[in-house]
């Protein structure tokens, strides 16, 4: 069963089915935001997505809404906090690739203005070359990390089904 068909059976307010209509697919224009799912899509490796789900809010909270200047600057106080808040997935490999990929993405800004526009200026890439393109620049971005933050954000396409009708929204321009 498809993601699309699975959301459909749910409950308007459940969390996977408000991530289905208004997020998966979606453009995202804000670096922060961009970082975010980045951070997300590193933080479920292993786990499901529906934990992450869960913990969206808690992520938010502990990685001060995901601002890359901020995280960028985490220092080892920072790390502790983060590994003893049970409201984020504690492991320091992914918590130390947040911290390294935010000050990754600050050196992207300085060269090309924001992440997304670094994103744009590769765009478009099969799958292959977007993994080699992340592994050279990002900590903890294995081919289904990077698959799914760039399907998640529409750089990819395949997020949805070809009959879902938030794809139609999608390619519609309508959020």
């Amino acid at each position: 069963m498809s993601y699309c068909t699975y959301c459909k059976t749910l409950p308007e307010d459940n969390h996977h089915r408000i991530y289905h209509d208004n997020h998966y697919g979606f453009p995202i224009e804000g670096d922060n935001e961009l970082f975010e799912r980045f951070v997300f899509e590193i933080n479920q490796a292993g786990l499901s997505w529906d934990l992450i789900l869960k913990k969206q809010e808690t992520f938010r909270a502990a990685y001060h809404r995901f601002d890359i200047d901020v995280v960028a600057n985490y220092n080892q106080v920072e790390i502790e906090r983060l590994l003893n808040d049970a409201g984020v997935i504690r492991n320091i490999l992914k918590i130390n690739a947040a911290i390294h990929n935010a000050k990754e993405i600050q050196k992207l800004q300085k060269e090309h203005g924001s992440f997304k526009k670094w994103i744009d200026h590769h765009h478009p890439k099969t799958k292959e070359e977007w993994v080699k393109i992340f592994k050279k620049t990002f900590k903890f971005t294995g081919g289904e990390i990077v698959n799914e933050f760039l399907m998640s954000t529409g750089y990819l396409s395949g997020a949805h089904d070809s009959d879902c009708h938030i794809l139609k929204k999608i390619q519609n321009g309508k959020s």
